[in-house]
């Protein structure tokens, strides 16, 4: 066998296989960034494009995960995952050469049908590789390290995501300004670049190791294996928070560049400064979350992060009143900056969390159906928004606020919901009750959400601190007044615990621990003489 599976990993061996794992992880996000997103969108309103397709073609990603149930079967009955996650990646990725040439196909007369076509197996091939990676994944990669891990390799890619973003999108508008009448054939150079870096990640698949996969002692039953997720109650609660967040989310997400382009009226220069600035924040937070997971756990990160995303989705029916005025700009940017945050967040923890509670010898199962409900809820949202987004669009809903005086009358219109706010109202309440399902899912070391944040505010302030002198400016003009007055306080303090002690009932605790003797015992350590010799080397 070309590629055989070893029952135990050296250190140097998994070491390089997590390196691999990293550079995998560039080329699959110069794909996905030179190939989907916001290029795809655009590339599907030049070729004609109704509300329709574009939410067919949103739909057309997480439907093909769909593919993942028989996926299942291939990868527990064959048990060899890098042959079968190398073979069909490189069938799915070869249909972005097709995608690419369809400019150059003059005879087509509908060329969004082979776009579709195209795509759809795309996907069903890339929900395989994806079935196998994911199960390959859980036993590679050490349960407490995933969470920083996989942290750090979404770090890296998306800062190439941001490499190519860019270059693209000054490409596309400098062939604009060449050939403004073939802007699509700039799609198809785009598309065949992504095409390219994603058969050269083909090489990094194939340098990771495989470990075994754990052979159960019962027999094979397909049926019995497929339901043994859903008989898990914790894991079970998992999959019915990712189905109705992934629902929210894909409801209004596949709309954002669609409402930047059409309803705003903003070049696609700006919509890519936009994008970037969202990806900035996104890598600038992924390393922070990455290790708050591993201290924490993945839930207490979604808790905070959820709520966060959420919110940014609502915030969008308020950029435009109801077009584009001062403020659109401002929100936009603050909403992208937010939404970068609660990605980097919700990213990361959303894929360790299910890969953290599937048991281990179980995870091609476990995570396929999770992926099954989730592709299933994002597939049909998007498609759900195309289909009522011309009934909605000679629809309005608002409310307004009137003051009127025998100088002026004073009109304003806190909200005003049209055409794409209607999903972007559902998305956000959606949202919330998928944010109460995440509370019935158990995960080991969860905490609550108020010291996550107090953590990381206090990893932000020490961050702050490193960056300015002031801290240290201000010691040194206060030395040696500063160092008196704490000596003096805590003379102080010590003096009002002896007094304090004379009065101490024994039957209370203080802290849950400590007793009068405790106190006492720590007391007679200091004396007065020691205070006063420190006193007076102070001065």
């Amino acid at each position: 066998m070309k590629f055989p599976v070893k029952d135990s990993l050296t250190e140097e061996e998994l070491k390089s296989g997590l390196d691999n794992v990293v550079m995998d992880g560039l080329t699959t996000q110069a794909i996905a960034t030179l190939t989907g997103g916001i290029f795809l969108v655009a590339f599907a309103l030049k070729l004609g494009a109704s509300n329709l397709i574009i939410g067919i073609l949103a739909a057309i990603p997480p439907l093909g995960q769909l593919i993942q149930i028989p996926a299942i079967y291939i990868v527990e009955k064959y048990r060899v995952r890098r042959i079968i996650c190398i073979v069909s990646t490189a069938v799915g990725r070869s249909f972005w050469l097709l995608i690419a040439l369809i400019p150059f196909l003059v005879f087509m007369k509908n060329p969004l049908t082979l776009l579709i076509i195209a795509l759809i197996i795309n996907a069903a091939f890339s929900a395989i590789g994806g079935c196998s990676w994911n199960s390959w994944m859980r036993d590679l990669v050490p349960v407490d390290r995933m969470g920083s891990f996989f942290g750090k390799r979404m770090t890296y890619a998306s800062i190439v995501g941001i490499f190519f973003s860019l270059a693209a999108g000054i490409f596309i508008d400098y062939w604009k300004q060449l050939y403004p009448d073939n802007e699509l054939y700039a799609y198809s150079y785009i598309f065949f670049a992504g095409f390219l870096a994603g058969i050269f990640g083909l090489y990094f698949l194939s340098k990771i190791p495989e470990p075994r996969i754990v052979i159960l002692q019962e027999k094979f039953n397909f049926p019995r294996l497929l339901m043994q997720p859903f008989k898990d109650a914790n894991f079970k609660n998992l999959i019915i928070f990712l189905g109705s967040w992934n629902f929210a989310v894909n409801l209004a997400a596949p709309f954002f560049t669609v409402y930047m382009l059409m309803r705003l009226k903003l070049d696609m220069s700006t919509i890519i400064i936009l994008m970037l600035l969202n990806q900035v924040i996104s890598i600038a937070f992924l390393h922070l979350w990455g290790k708050y997971s591993d201290r924490f756990s993945n839930k207490s990160i979604l808790s905070i992060n959820g709520p966060l995303f959420i919110i940014c989705i609502f915030a969008w029916t308020f950029t435009a009143r109801p077009d584009k005025y001062i403020l659109t700009m401002p929100l936009l940017v603050v909403i992208h900056i937010l939404m970068g945050i609660s990605t980097a967040g919700i990213t990361l923890s959303s894929g360790n969390i299910g890969l953290k509670l599937a048991p281990k010898g179980q995870a091609t199962t476990y995570l396929a159906a999770s992926s099954f409900v989730n592709s299933l809820a994002a597939g049909i949202a998007p498609i759900l928004g195309g289909l009522f987004a011309d009934f909605f669009a000679y629809r309005k809903l608002w409310m307004s606020i009137g003051w009127e005086s025998p100088v002026r009358i004073f009109d304003i219109q806190p909200l005003y919901f049209q055409s794409w706010d209607f999903f972007f109202l559902f998305a956000f309440l959606i949202g919330f009750y998928s944010i109460h399902r995440l509370a019935l899912v158990k995960e080991v070391g969860e905490v609550e959400e108020k010291i996550v944040i107090h953590e990381l505010i206090s990893e932000v302030r020490r961050d702050m601190r490193s960056f300015s002198t002031a801290s240290g400016l201000r010691n040194t003009i206060q030395f040696p007044f500063s160092v008196l007055r704490s000596t003096i306080e805590n003379v102080n303090v010590l003096n009002n615990f002896k007094s304090s002690l004379r009065n101490f009932n024994r039957r209370r605790v203080i802290r849950g621990t400590m007793f009068r003797s405790a106190f006492k015992k720590r007391i007679r350590r200091i004396s007065r003489r020691e205070i006063s010799e420190e006193i007076n080397k102070t001065l």
